[in-house]
């Protein structure tokens, strides 16, 4: 009796040791706090294509970790942000909201090679039902978003966050895609407002006192819009601060966000700065009711349409 005791306790060991330690976690916590990954759909379709290159959410975890290679290459090998070395060893960017989001892709078909090396661009989407699960929105560190919400509860809100382009692929038609993508997901989840960070290159806000002052002047937001950084990382622009050039500013801004301007985005009243990231950092608020006309015939009315 005592030798069937010995093998059925060391048997229980092995099957223990066996299991993932995050699935052992999770099982100790009561049901209503166990958080569940965002499924991937691994049929989830072509929602534009230009050319050789499409734009679809990804189908798999694969997928997903080539989306966070590339954030990787760009942010940290590139624009020299500053990796913890559990990001350097993995050479992926990753955190705790990417379980909960859908990643957009773009993909190069004319590239060899395996699906995972055509990622050329990402976008990572965070719904607001899926916030919940994350303990809120990556936004909020740096922007009182719940304010904004609180403030419009019957609209959905979409973050847009983490986005990044291979450099030999930083064009309109890339940024094009992005869009096509985006507003096909618009209508698939019947989102009311797009908000997330854009990001100036560098943390001297002298430097970029002339963008700043412009996107103040141009595209800053109405009250009920109008979200302020979280007082523990608040900057301010000096109200004396002008552009002197505004077709300068315009044209010197990332591609990405200029998007958000044409689209009628709002800017918020103040900057963060992001020294991890080497970026200053501004809100962008788009209620999707302030898309022009001609933008929506562009990618609504066609939404997953192919051009040469």
């Amino acid at each position: 009796m005592g030798a069937y005791v010995r093998i059925e306790t060391r048997t229980a060991r092995v099957a223990r040791i066996a299991e993932p330690l995050g699935t052992i976690m999770k099982s100790m916590l009561p049901a209503s706090q166990r958080r569940t990954d965002l499924p991937l759909d691994p049929n989830s379709p072509v929602l534009g294509q230009l050319g050789s290159m499409e734009v679809r959410l990804a189908r798999s975890k694969d997928e997903v970790r080539a989306a966070q290679e590339l954030r990787y290459h760009v942010f940290y090998e590139e624009m020299n942000a500053k990796a913890s070395p559990i990001q350097k060893m993995t050479r992926r960017d990753r955190d705790v909201f990417d379980r909960n989001c859908d990643h957009l892709l773009v993909l190069d078909r004319a590239r060899a090679g395996e699906t995972a090396g055509q990622i050329v661009g990402t976008y990572r989407l965070l719904r607001q039902s899926q916030a919940r699960n994350t303990g809120g929105f990556y936004t909020a560190q740096e922007f009182e978003i719940d304010g904004l919400v609180a403030r419009h509860p019957g609209k959905r809100f979409l973050e847009l966050g983490r986005s990044c382009v291979l450099k030999d692929y930083r064009s309109k038609r890339t940024v094009e895609l992005l869009w096509q993508g985006i507003y096909a997901y618009i209508l698939e989840h019947r989102i009311d407002v797009l908000f997330g960070c854009a990001s100036l290159s560098g943390t001297d806000t002298a430097a970029l006192a002339a963008p700043l002052a412009f996107l103040r002047d141009n595209a800053g937001a109405p009250e009920d819009w109008r979200v302020a950084a979280v007082p523990e990382r608040r900057v301010r622009l000096a109200a004396s601060a002008v552009c002197a050039d505004p077709k300068r500013a315009l044209g010197g801004l990332p591609p990405l966000l200029k998007g958000y301007l044409r689209l009628g985005g709002y800017i918020g009243e103040d900057a963060v700065v992001d020294r991890q990231f080497n970026t200053t950092d501004v809100l962008v608020v788009l209620p999707v009711e302030n898309i022009k006309q001609r933008y929506i015939a562009h990618f609504g009315g066609e939404a997953g349409r192919s051009a040469a």
